[in-house]
């Protein structure tokens, strides 16, 4: 099977990279930041302004597509993309990080994972193959294997336990995914928590199977941040160069920062959407709170330096105003700036490595947002 991957340019100084992800047509510029579409919508925002913030390759949770609208919607519809109008790439998380996050509406099972809807109750099974099913129907570009997250804190056992099956359905998965390929590409999930030695076994075997991706997860799940890098560097020599690597549920921007330098080629978060609707923004001078009673008669931008539309357009106390009073137009306008900052970003990061400057950005960034 061909490579989804071509690298770019490698940074000096650390196992940072610029490369190429081809995806049916598309090419994305990596590393690159995904925003989360977790029903089949980047909350507030278009499909229009997806597209011309630019982004071409965004995130959906089968989980959540599963429930609502269901499997016979996308079919009808022949995919998320048809029914959300958007043209461009779309990776799906498999549900695996709702087996964790929802830990008390789920029951592990030799072959899969039982669970409760957290709407309305009823009783549902995810399988290896079940989940691969809905992702062909979503008609995602690249799909999640099911995976067994174990929370931070576990012990060896459940570490154990969480990699035996986590290996066993990536297998199962690969077998299944590769009757039907159909262009949709299939990437397994390293765990092993802040173990080093469970991580270099989960890498290593996943990295055995051809898989055209690898992706890392249970990482951002509560771990202090040294935890988070330390299991970052034990990883980054042995990561697969021919391979995209995709760090889930990663968005701050000190934490992408230490993504990149050890090799990583794709992230995702709910934060910059989320933290826009709750008043907080993303500027080239750190991160500004809208509801601060400062910025009632400011008359500028959120950011001088910002060339979107809402920093074009509308004042930082008029965008106050809207958060202050509740107004919807608070959570569009906030929420396109912070997707307009994370694209920017990351293009500068990309153009940093290209130059031989990454660890000048590095250290640039991680003050402004290290806090």
């Amino acid at each position: 099977m061909p490579s989804i991957f071509k690298e770019g340019t490698y940074d000096q100084g650390s196992y940072a990279r610029t490369g190429t992800l081809s995806l049916n047509g598309i090419q994305i510029e990596t590393p690159i930041f995904m925003p989360v579409g977790t029903r089949g919508s980047v909350k507030s925002l278009t499909s229009e302004d997806i597209n011309e913030l630019g982004y071409n390759l965004i995130l959906a949770n089968t989980y959540h597509l599963y429930l609502k609208p269901g499997k016979e919607v996308f079919d009808h519809f022949h995919g998320l993309k048809n029914f959300m109008s958007y043209k461009k790439a779309l990776l799906t998380d498999s549900g695996g990080f709702q087996v964790f996050s929802l830990a008390s509406l789920f029951k592990f099972e030799d072959d899969g994972v039982r669970f409760q809807s957290h709407i309305d109750g009823s009783y549902h099974k995810f399988t290896p193959s079940s989940v691969i099913d809905m992702q062909r129907s979503i008609g995602s570009d690249i799909m999640m294997v099911l995976d067994d997250c174990a929370p931070y804190g576990s012990d060896t056992k459940r570490l154990e336990l969480a990699l035996d099956r986590t290996h066993r359905w990536a297998k199962e998965s690969y077998e299944y995914w590769m009757e039907n390929p159909n262009g949709q590409n299939v990437f397994p999930i390293v765990q092993g928590g802040v173990n080093e030695a469970l991580r270099l076994r989960s890498l290593e075997t996943l990295q055995k199977i051809d898989f055209p991706g690898i992706a890392i997860g249970g990482l951002s799940v509560g771990e202090p941040r040294p935890e988070y890098i330390r299991i970052l560097e034990c990883m980054a020599p042995h990561l697969d160069k021919s391979r995209p690597r995709y760090l889930m549920g990663v968005g701050t921007v000190v934490d992408i920062l230490e993504g990149v330098k050890n090799g990583i080629d794709m992230f995702d978060c709910v934060l910059p959407t989320r933290n826009a609707r709750n008043g907080q923004v993303f500027t080239s001078k750190g991160k500004i709170n809208l509801r601060n009673e400062s910025h009632r008669l400011s008359e500028s931008p959120i950011d001088s330096e910002c060339s979107c539309k809402v920093c074009q357009t509308y004042s930082l106390g008029y965008i106050r105003h809207l958060h202050k009073v509740k107004e919807l137009t608070a959570f569009s306008l906030s929420t396109y700036h912070n997707l307009f900052f994370m694209q920017s970003f990351m293009e500068k990061m990309r153009k940093s490595i290209e130059i031989g400057n990454f660890q000048a950005f590095y250290e640039h960034w991680k003050n402004l947002f290290g806090s």
